[in-house]
């Protein structure tokens, strides 16, 4: 293994910048609609999919194109095809899905990649003899809950990818539009899943023995049989799950290999959800250390590596500009069925997306530029994946007075001079929708829609405000303002699961 030169360090630094400038040419190979629904769209008792042609059956040279050059996108390419040949051949039971959340950013895809490598490599059988205890076979395969043409929505996850060498045309990452099975139908063919960054699997994957979880989320409190189990409130899942393989690596009789590639990958993971471990907990410093000794960059200090790795990954992240409003609402989407107590309707679609713009800036990528403009894509995406109820999470920065924020007791983000701070800025856009699917008809979407709008109003913990805009809104839709600093998805979305459980009581 080689060390990173100071003009390697610097051939990574002009790719990176060449790669996010080059975002804005290749979005317009991204706006592609899915040909499937997303997983968190199907419901319960759903007939099996017919079969199915996908992009590897009808391109001849699915298999030799886009070669990534590293160990590690060999090992994922042949994992990959393997598992799609032995689920055909009625073979499922011989494998194990490690698999992020539905938002696939680069935490959930990368401690998604770290386990399942870890898994298909290591013994059970320790220095001392003692057994790790892992579930048998060791066939295990990553897969990404979002689909191929989402991939590049998260510039930071094409830069980080590109880093380590992999496919450009993702062709070693297994994504769930290429699943050779629908997800529910596979589920409980399956040997068993892993889910990382996320506490509890999407329900088409309900039927799926759960083997263990990795999560830095609130513990739901789902499988507690699972081994590994680890809840942990770092700054990234992927420091979980590292930590879970060195851990168990530094134990074996013999270790196995561990390519570079995936050693920086979750350094850039790591110090993306850290700020460069500026926001790190002591387990993401600790166990970056502990990853940096193993990487090419051992030669450098740790906090000026981290800081490196963060400011590439963050500025890629903020590269959007020339994403339309469709692709804003999915590169960030999470989503599944939730039950309600109401026996007519017992189960409804709920889905969230977090965009770091405001509504009017959105508006603006539209059409004519009108509220109505936005709301109409926004039906337009929802239509296409089925969902019921919808909340676009909107952050951003406006420019205010020191007086201003002091009065209101708002939190400072950025000192623009002596007169002016910018503070943050956060959006819930609301729809109940009736014509998506078959789950709500009129009278149940507008009773729906007037429960979550009082749960919202009624919070005091987001303490939120009607849009100024809201003249504007029509049947079954608002828009709120608040300034609560956390106040993204991790605290709106419990307080509209619960009044949407509590529908029909």
């Amino acid at each position: 293994m080689t060390t990173m030169t100071g003009p390697m360090l610097a051939f990574r630094r002009r790719i990176t910048v060449l790669l996010v400038a080059s975002l804005a040419l290749a979005s317009l190979a991204w706006c592609l609609p899915s040909q499937r629904v997303f997983a968190g769209a199907a419901s319960s008792g759903a007939a099996p999919a017919p079969a199915r042609q996908l992009r590897y059956d009808v391109e001849p040279d699915y298999w030799l194109a886009e070669e990534g050059v590293g160990h590690f996108s060999e090992w994922s390419k042949a994992t990959k095809r393997m598992f799609i040949d032995d689920v055909r051949a009625d073979r499922a039971n011989e494998w194990i899905v490690v698999m992020g959340n539905e938002g696939g950013d680069l935490d959930s895809m990368t401690a998604a990649l770290t386990w399942a490598y870890h898994l298909s490599h290591v013994s059970n059988l320790t220095k001392t003899g003692a057994s790790f205890g892992h579930a048998h076979p060791t066939k295990v395969v990553a897969l990404l809950q979002t689909p191929e043409d989402a991939l590049d929505l998260r510039p930071e996850n094409k830069l980080a990818l590109h880093n380590v060498r992999m496919s450009p045309g993702h062709r070693d990452l297994l994504t769930v539009d290429e699943l050779p099975l629908d997800a529910a139908e596979l589920a409980p063919k399956l040997h068993g899943i892993v889910i990382v960054d996320h506490p509890e699997p999407l329900r088409v994957w309900a039927q799926a023995r759960l083997l263990s979880i990795f999560d830095h989320h609130k513990d739901r409190g789902v499988a507690p049989g699972a081994r590994p189990r680890r809840f942990e409130a770092t700054a990234s899942c992927t420091t979980i799950v590292a930590r879970e393989m060195l851990d168990e690596l530094e134990k074996l009789r013999e270790e196995y290999h561990v390519p570079h590639e995936i050693l920086e990958l979750i350094l850039d993971a790591i110090a993306l959800d850290s700020a460069g471990l500026r926001k790190g907990t002591p387990e993401d410093k600790f166990t970056a250390k502990r990853l940096l000794k193993r990487s090419n960059f051992r030669d450098e200090k740790l906090l000026d590596v981290m800081d490196r790795l963060g400011s590439d990954m963050s500025t890629a992240k903020k590269d959007l500009e020339d994403l339309s409003v469709r692709d804003l609402l999915r590169r960030d989407w999470k989503g599944d069925l939730v039950n309600t107590s109401s026996e007519e309707h017992p189960v409804v679609h709920l889905g969230l997306a977090s965009i770091p713009y405001s509504l009017e800036e959105q508006m603006q990528r539209t059409l004519h530029g009108q509220v109505q403009s936005w709301f109409d894509i926004e039906q337009q995406w929802t239509k296409e994946i089925a969902a019921d109820i919808s909340l676009s999470l909107n952050s951003f920065k406006v420019k205010v007075t020191k007086a201003y924020a002091a009065l209101h007791n708002l939190a400072v983000e950025e000192i623009v001079d002596e007169m002016f701070v910018k503070v943050k800025t956060r959006e819930i856009a609301l729809v109940v929708r009736a014509s998506h699917s078959h789950r709500l008809d009129e009278a149940a979407a507008d009773s729906l829609f007037a429960l979550i709008k009082a749960a919202i109003d009624d919070a005091e913990v987001i303490d939120a405000e009607p849009w100024h805009r809201r003249s504007e809104l029509m049947g079954r839709q608002m828009v709120w303002t608040h300034h609560i600093q956390n106040g993204g998805r991790k605290l709106i979305r419990p307080i509209v699961e619960e009044a949407v459980r509590a529908w029909g009581k």
